[in-house]
């Protein structure tokens, strides 16, 4: 049950990643913070869906790390730029190479290594000092949007955004066993919100100034190193036994795939032309 809420996660984000795409680059680039423009682009209805779809998958994904490992969950999360590509050929007429196509299948067969090789585990709680640590992280992203917002280039904003995505994948695999009723007494749980906020402000800057499977990938390999690293020698998460390697190379073929894919495909040109 917990792969089959993994699965639809990754469904809504891929979701998300088309239309916020589409509206982010009509948007236009007419200055101000990151947050001005997430700010614009709430009023936007083609954004709303995308941001439907990105709520969905998170609350999905919410649900899955109360068992599974950060590792499987974003992994299993960043094949939404797949996702999105395999959409927009099957639905939107887009064209994908042969290159891309072969990019889809190491992506499936990265994911299914991990998935065999997971162990399912309940996360420690963060002591104060961990939470701490995150809360300077936070402040550090928001500081770094300034400078990014002024780059020529969708790199430092990509990066920023994914270094707060894996601030909310660490905070919400230690509140995921908790009570719902429970998580609003809990300063992990505002700092997670800051952070999935700063986040989409600093996703917004980036499609801006790259194409989308570029800056997504780019996003999600960050998200996935920073929270895989956090959860096995923080959070708990544990590989099944004899299936370290397997783990590793399963993770590294995921990572590369998502870079390959974002290097290679042409989803944002495609996206942009669906959108005109």
């Amino acid at each position: 049950m917990d792969y089959a809420v993994l699965a639809a996660s990754a469904v809504l984000y891929a979701v998300g990643i088309v239309a916020q795409s589409v509206a982010a680059r009509r948007a236009g680039d007419r200055g101000g913070a990151g947050l001005g423009l997430l700010a614009r682009l709430t009023t936007d209805p083609v954004y709303l869906l995308g941001f439907a779809g990105q709520a969905g998958g998170f609350a999905l994904a919410f649900a899955a790390r109360a068992s599974l490992p950060l590792y499987l969950v974003q992994t299993a999360s960043s094949s939404a730029i797949g996702l999105a590509t395999v959409f927009g050929v099957a639905v939107l007429g887009w064209e994908i190479r042969a290159g891309e196509a072969l990019t889809l299948v190491l992506l499936a067969a990265g994911l299914v290594v991990l998935a065999g090789s997971s162990s399912a585990s309940v996360a420690t709680d963060l002591p104060a000092a961990g939470v701490a640590a995150l809360a300077v992280v936070v402040l550090g992203i928001g500081l770094g949007m300034v400078f990014a917002r002024r780059a020529g280039t969708f790199l430092p904003a990509a990066v920023l955004s994914g270094v707060a995505f894996a601030v909310v994948a660490v905070a919400s695999r230690t509140l995921a066993h908790l009570d719902l009723a429970a998580l609003p007494g809990k300063p992990l749980t505002w700092l997670m919100v800051v952070a999935a906020v700063l986040g989409q402000a600093s996703m917004a800057v980036a499609l801006q100034r790259g194409r989308a499977p570029a800056v997504v990938a780019t996003a999600d390999a960050t998200t996935i190193v920073l929270a895989s690293v956090a959860g096995l020698t923080v959070l708990g998460d544990r590989v099944a036994d004899g299936q370290g390697p397997w783990a590793a190379a399963g993770l590294a073929v995921v990572v590369s795939g998502v870079l390959l894919l974002g290097a290679r495909s042409r989803t944002a040109t495609a996206v942009v032309r669906e959108a005109a």
